[in-house]
Parts: structure tokens; C-alpha cells; sequence
């Protein structure tokens, strides 16, 4: 497997990390959320897998006072077929008896009774905060229990230390100190397919939808919903809206219509206030804008609808990172480490202090109270600010009069294959653009429309709906510029082209490379260029993740869940499912991952016949168990002699008598669909970033009356790097890159790799010293962290 960067010496691994002896009980509290159920099959197979005894507890704290048959041993197969169903299989409860000093005094005797001394709690932060009581009390109950003679001496000794690991699983991510909670992106998409479907009815009749989203204390779900839809009007708890925002909403809503637009969305926080703590409700903003505007208006409420169907993709991944996670944490606990929570910041994980992630959380809730609100906003969390800045930058319109007037012209366009999230990210940069003041020009089909000359004005009202759009609106083409160089230095002096945004994938990157090159030949080129990283294959050097990726890795999933379901149905079949991806194994790897995947096969990993034939025993193992199905994913280009159709032949031979196979290519259903939440928020954010970059360059290198910028830096590809959203220079990219399969040299999931593969109960070397440190808090994360 292609090693991280990283010294052999420097390396640690968990196979010295055992397990032996240990009991780790886990348990869902709280309200539900889609991906709990990914994060108990996580703690139960790693903690099996290091040779723990897991145990389930049932019904939350309810069942760990109440005992018997609510704490179950978990096995290897308890968990299977439960990746894809939302809720939590274990059950949850609020829980009165767990508040009382005597429920939680039954509650440690019950865990006594079986060794019971590692508790992995999935829950929000009520949840969190009781089981960090209990570790508190922990010593004072076992030393009761002693006395009421239901314990002996030599129990109190063997469980004299509880150890506890938190994940948060709330879908209103209402908790800080932590970039996503489990849940957050799946109960996303359910609010986005309705008011996607709501779309297409108000804009037949031209109505006004009104629509109530969940959030009693945090207006997380309703602003980047709001965001990811175009809202016109969002309400939320943390931001009320100032005095007089009647007059204001009812003058938006009138203008949108004015400019043809014929329909309008208002996003409702079920907490919203006004800034005198008066409750905002979606009846009263209805009868607003009829009694006002005379519009006809509908409201919805979405209720708990948000809180069910199937986990995204995401969630399924952030879970199982997270249960991996929590069970290390679990190991490497000692008697003066604090109960912590594991969580993601930016696209790493992390531990924290359990109960500086309260204080903190609870902290915002007393700024909202003291009406200190853009204090809360600041407490939410860095994302949480982006988004909301992003989203005024983007839903208010100003007057001419009021523009900067900057006289600079940028073109933006799209290059290679289309991705979801393209159009969201043209709109975005569009708007911003024009409240920047500059002249935007979209440019059709690629380099190919740009050297043909189909370049044009874009306005703010021509992208308005854009975000939900799936593929490319502007068209877009493979054609790299090379070859075009004379034409397109002519468009760019006819069009007078201050400033390039590229959105694309590799080849968007070679092309932006291609151009800087020229710049010795052609001073066109010495304006300021920008990539935004476009594709579903996610292979672009100098960024971890690529737009259109999330919606292409939930397709997947999506499809591997009905090909599951039909394999449960016959027994003992086995499936292989071709991906996309070129030669970047990305989609299949954590494809594999959120699916419950046997086992992957990519370019990145080399493999042989062995290998097959050991994948084909594992398999033949399973089917004795009472999971009697397989599921194997190949990325198309993973090696040229092993394809789809040798690898079927090879499994249908080997496995006859045993099992079955069928097969399935899965094509360019990957590349199409509407736009995932998480591909229209990243779209829209790092648009928006890569214009106000644009225009700070513009303004550095306009020099006696022209633009001219020929720096390294200022050709450059925006991306996510582990925490951080990073400029940076194409040239520089240049040597992290293996041009001949179109990869970056080092992929930072192929970490994720023995991760699917312990969870498929394959013996594998795991590399930990990237796991999550202890840190702390912070008040102001480090510059740009991205959520979302």
C-alpha cells in the first residue's frame, strides 16, 4: 500500500494497542440522527477486532439503570446490514431514573456485574454531560456498593477506573468544538430534496413558500440550507433580524418578483426570534407577505422528517472514522485523561475535552439570552461565521449606485468532465463578483468556446436557481489550451479579460499550468488565475477534496445499497460493482467505506492473483456465517489485465458451490443527479473566497493603468488541505503530481484503507499516529477553517 509521508521510525501502529481483557459498552442517547447505527457497527468491529468484549446497552441510560436484557454482548455479525439505516438499531431514550444519584448508582452496578469500564456514548450534549458526571462520581458509587455489600473488594479493584468517549450525533450541530455532528449532512438532504420538489410546484403557480426547518437553539440546518437553495429570507436564533425587517423582507420579495423570478423560498429556524425575543413563526410571516404583497403563500413544516431515511455518504463515513476513533481513544485512555469527544475539524480527526466542548456550547446559548448575538455567532465556531457572511454576500443585492466601481472584467468558465456543484460555484463567484464591482463574462464549452469567441456578459439575474442544478450550465469541455494559445490571447484582448476563474477537474489544473507557462509569450496571460477543483474522480493535486465528489460518492452508495438489498434477498451472492475515477481509486475506496464493502480494488494498491484468491476465501468464509452476501467494488482503471469481467469469471469459478456472482458497472449515473448539500455549500464558499482573492490580486498588480501580475502566486488553485482552505501556486503543484495516471503522488484517504478493511474482518495494519491528539478548544480556530 502506498505509505503517508512519514519516517518508518515515526510510525505507530495499534497492533500494540490491545484490547485483551477489556470490556467497552456502547449506547445511543438523546434524540436519534441518521448515522448513529454506522458508529456502533465502528465501536463494535474495531473493539471486536482488538479483542475486546463489546457490549450493546439498549434503550440509552434507560437501559443501563434497568439491566437484564437491555446490555447485550455484541457479535461480529450483530451489526451487519446496519450501515444504511437511520436511527439507531439500539434504541434510544430520555431518561429520568440517570439523573437521580440512585439510577446511576444501578447503573454502575450493572456495568460492575460485567467488567463494564469503558463507555462509548453517542448523543448530543445532554447525553454527554451525564456521562461525564457519572465518570466524576464513578469512585464514590463503586465505594457504595461496597458497603450495601452488592460488590466485593476485588470488583472495586478491577473496575476501579471509568473510561469515557463521546461522539456527537445531532442533527442540528448545535455542538461546538466540532465541524459536523453525525447526522447534520443526512437530515441536510432531506431538507433539500423537499424544498427541491416545493421548487418545481411554487414556480408553476409563482408562490411564496414559507418553510419551518428544525433548530430550537441553533440555526445551523436552516442557514446552510438557505444557502445551499438560494433562499431569499432565512430566520435564525443566532442572527434575529434588526427592527423594521418586515419592510425590508416584503421590499426583497416584491424586487425578486419585479425581476422575473417566480417563486420565493423563506427558510424558518423553529427557534427563530426577533431581536426582543419575540418568537418568529412561519404563520405569521405568511400572513405578512399576503396581507402585504398579496402573494399567494404556502407554508411547510418539515418536522421530523429530517430526522429520517438513510444516512448520506458522509455520515456513514464521519460515523465509522469516528467509532475507530472513539475505540482508540478507549485504548489509550489512563485514570487522569479527561473524557473526551472525538470529532472532525476541517477533514481531520481530533479529540477534545468533553466538557470544555459543553461550557462552550452552553456559552452560546447565554450570549443568545444576554442578546449578545453576534457574540454567539463567533462562539458557533468559524464555519458558522462563513457561512452566514457568505450567505449576506450572496442574497443581498445592491443598488448600482452603491457598487465599487472597479472598471475589471473576469471571465469564469468550466473545463473537463461536469461535476455537481459547478453551477452553484458560477453563481457564486458571479454575485460576489459583481458586488465587488467588476464586469463578469461567462465563457461556453471550455477553452474550445473561449478560443471560438462565445464569451459573454453575465449578469446577477441570469444565475438566478443555479445552485440546485446538477452538471454544467455554462458547458464544458475536455480541450486543453495548448494548442489554441494565439486564439485565446485575442479573445482575451478583444473581451479585455482582467482575471480567470477556472472551475474543473485535472484538466482544469494542466490548463491554468499550460497558461502560466505561456506567460513568457504572451503577456494576455499575466492576469490573475484561479482554480476552483471540479470532479467526481477527486484527483486534483493540492487539495483533499473536489466539487462533485460527495454527490457522485452518494450515488454510489445509494446504488450499493439496493444491489445489498437484493443479495439479502437471494443469499450467497456475491456482487462486483465497477466505479469511476480513472486511475484515483478515491470513489471506490470510501465508496467501499460508506457501503459496507468486502473489499476494493485500486490502481494506488497493488494486487495480484493471491490476493483474488484470498478475497475469494474470505468470502467463502462468510457465506458459512449468517451474512450471506458480498459485496466488491473495482475502480475501472485498477489494473489493465484484472477487469471487471476476469475478475466476475474468477469469483463465479472459485466460489461455485458456495456462492454466486452478478455484476454491475455502474458508468455515468455517477456523474449526474442533483448537486449534494455538501457540493453546494463547498461550491458556493470557495467561490466566493477565490473572487475576494481576485479581487485583492487585481488590485496588487494594476500598475499604470493595466493589469500585469506574472508571480508564481498568482496562478493559483484553491483547496482544502486537512483544516484549512489553501492558495496555492499551480507551478509549485506541478512536482506533487504523477501527470501519466492523472493522480496528486500522495492521497491523503488511502489512510482510510485498513479502516474498510478491519471493518470487513481483514488483519491489517493500521497507522495511528495520525488519529486524533488531545487538544483543546480554541476560541478562534486557526485562519479559514472550512466546514461545510
Amino acid at each position: 500500500m502506498t505509505q503517508p509521508t512519514r519516517r518508518q521510525d515515526t510510525r505507530k501502529f495499534f497492533e500494540n494497542l490491545s484490547g485483551a481483557g477489556k470490556s467497552i459498552a456502547v449506547l445511543t442517547s438523546g434524540g436519534d440522527a441518521q448515522g448513529m447505527n454506522a458508529a456502533v457497527r465502528a465501536v463494535v468491529r474495531m473493539g471486536i477486532y482488538v479483542g475486546a468484549k463489546v457490549y450493546f446497552i439498549h434503550e440509552g441510560y434507560q437501559g443501563m439503570v434497568d439491566g437484564g436484557d437491555n446490555i447485550k454482548e455484541a457479535k461480529w455479525e450483530s451489526v451487519s446490514s446496519m450501515l444504511q439505516v437511520g436511527g439507531t438499531v439500539i434504541g434510544s431514550a430520555r431518561c429520568k431514573d440517570f439523573r437521580t444519584h440512585e439510577g446511576r448508582l444501578k447503573a454502575a452496578h450493572n456495568l460492575v456485574q460485567r467488567d463494564i469500564t469503558n463507555l462509548c456514548v453517542i448523543g448530543g450534549d445532554g447525553s454527554l454531560t451525564g456521562a461525564n458526571l457519572f465518570r466524576e462520581e464513578w469512585s464514590s458509587l463503586l465505594e457504595e456498593l461496597l458497603q450495601q455489600g452488592l460488590i466485593d473488594e476485588e470488583a472495586t479493584q478491577r473496575n476501579s477506573e471509568l473510561h469515557i468517549v463521546g461522539m456527537v450525533g445531532s442533527i442540528d450541530n448545535d455542538f461546538c468544538g466540532t465541524d459536523m455532528t453525525i447526522g447534520t449532512d443526512s437530515a441536510l438532504h432531506r431538507i433539500i430534496e423537499v424544498v427541491d420538489a416545493i421548487m418545481t410546484t411554487a414556480q408553476s403557480h409563482q408562490r411564496t413558500f414559507v418553510l419551518e426547518v428544525m433548530g430550537r437553539h441553533c440555526g445551523y440546518l436552516a442557514l446552510v440550507s438557505a444557502l445551499a437553495c438560494g433562499a431569499d429570507w432565512v430566520f435564525i436564533p443566532e442572527m434575529p433580524p434588526e427592527d423594521g425587517w418586515e419592510d425590508n423582507m416584503c421590499q426583497k420579495l416584491s424586487e425578486n418578483r419585479a425581476d422575473k423570478k417566480r417563486l420565493n423560498i423563506i427558510i424558518v429556524a423553529e427557534g427563530a426570534i426577533d431581536r426582543h425575543n419575540k418568537s418568529i413563526t412561519p404563520d405569521y410571516i405568511k400572513d405578512l407577505v399576503v396581507r402585504r404583497l398579496g402573494f399567494d403563500t404556502r407554508v411547510t413544516i418539515l418536522g421530523h422528517v429530517q430526522r429520517g431515511g438513510t444516512p448520506s455518504a458522509f455520515d456513514r463515513i464521519l460515523a465509522s472514522r469516528m467509532g475507530v476513533e472513539a475505540v482508540l481513544a478507549l485504548l489509550e485512555a489512563s485514570a487522569n485523561t479527561p473524557a473526551c469527544v472525538v470529532s472532525l475539524v476541517g477533514n481531520q480527526a481530533v479529540r477534545l475535552p468533553l466538557m470544555e466542548c459543553v461550557q462552550m456550547t452552553q456559552e452560546v446559548q447565554k450570549a443568545m439570552d444576554e442578546k449578545k448575538f453576534d457574540e454567539a455567532v463567533r462562539l458557533r465556531g468559524r464555519s458558522f461565521e462563513n457561512n452566514l457572511s457568505t450567505y449576506r454576500l450572496l442574497s443581498f443585492r445592491k443598488a448600482d449606485s452603491e457598487l465599487p466601481n472597479s472598471s475589471f472584467n473576469v471571465a469564469v468558465m468550466n473545463v473537463g468532465a461536469p461535476a455537481a456543484g459547478m453551477n452553484a460555484a458560477v453563481r457564486s463567484a458571479v454575485r460576489v463578483g459583481i458586488t465587488e464591482g467588476h464586469k463578469m463574462f461567462a465563457v461556453n464549452d471550455g477553452f474550445e468556446g473561449f478560443y471560438k469567441g462565445q464569451i459573454k456578459e453575465i449578469k446577477w439575474g441570469d444565475v438566478g436557481g443555479w445552485t440546485g442544478q446538477g452538471g454544467s450550465l455554462l458547458g464544458t469541455k475536455r480541450t486543453l489550451p495548448g494548442k489554441h494559445l494565439d486564439k485565446i490571447a485575442e479573445q482575451m484582448r478583444i473581451h479585455n479579460i482582467n482575471a480567470l476563474l477556472v472551475v474543473g477537474g485535472f484538466e482544469a489544473f494542466e490548463s491554468i499550468l499550460q497558461l502560466y507557462v505561456a506567460r513568457a509569450d504572451y503577456e494576455e496571460f499575466c492576469i490573475p488565475m484561479c482554480i476552483l477543483p471540479a470532479t467526481i474522480s477527486n484527483n486534483v493535486p493540492g487539495t483533499d477534496l473536489s466539487l462533485g465528489a460527495d454527490t457522485s460518492l452518494n450515488a454510489i452508495v445509494e446504488t450499493c445499497d439496493r444491489i445489498k438489498q437484493s443479495a439479502s434477498g437471494t443469499k450467497r451472492r456475491v456482487f462486483i460493482i465497477e466505479t469511476m475515477g480513472g486511475y484515483c481509486g478515491y470513489l471506490a475506496t470510501v465508496g467501499g467505506l460508506a457501503a459496507g464493502a468486502d473489499t476494493v480494488y485500486i490502481y494506488e494498491e497493488p494486487f495480484d492473483i493471491r490476493d483474488l484468491q484470498a478475497n475469494v476465501e474470505h468470502l467463502t468464509e462468510k457465506m458459512k456465517t449468517s451474512i450471506q452476501r458480498g459485496l466488491v467494488l473495482r475502480n475501472e482503471n485498477c489494473n489493465e489485465n484484472f477487469t471487471t469481467d476476469f475478475i466476475y469469471q474468477l469469483y463465479s469459478e472459485e466460489g461455485r458451490g458456495v456462492f454466486d456472482c452478478r455484476k454491475n458497472i455502474l458508468g455515468h449515473m455517477q456523474q449526474g443527479g442533483a448537486p449534494s448539500p455538501f457540493d453546494r455549500n463547498f461550491g458556493t464558499k470557495i467561490a466566493a473566497k477565490a473572487m475576494q482573492w481576485i479581487t485583492r490580486t487585481l488590485k496588487e498588480s494594476y500598475k499604470g493603468g493595466k493589469v500585469f501580475a506574472n508571480s508564481e502566486e498568482t496562478a493559483c488553485l484553491l483547496g482544502m488541505r486537512r483544516r484549512t482552505l489553501v492558495f496555492q501556486p499551480v507551478v509549485q503543484l506541478r512536482d506533487e503530481t504523477d501527470f501519466v495516471h492523472r493522480i496528486p503522488k500522495e492521497q491523503w484517504w488511502l489512510k482510510l484503507r485498513p479502516l474498510m478493511k478491519i471493518l470487513a474482518k481483514y488483519k491489517t495494519s493500521y497507522d495511528v499516529s495520525d488519529s486524533g491528539q488531545l487538544e483543546h478548544v480554541t476560541r478562534v480556530r486557526p485562519k479559514d477553517n472550512y466546514k461545510r
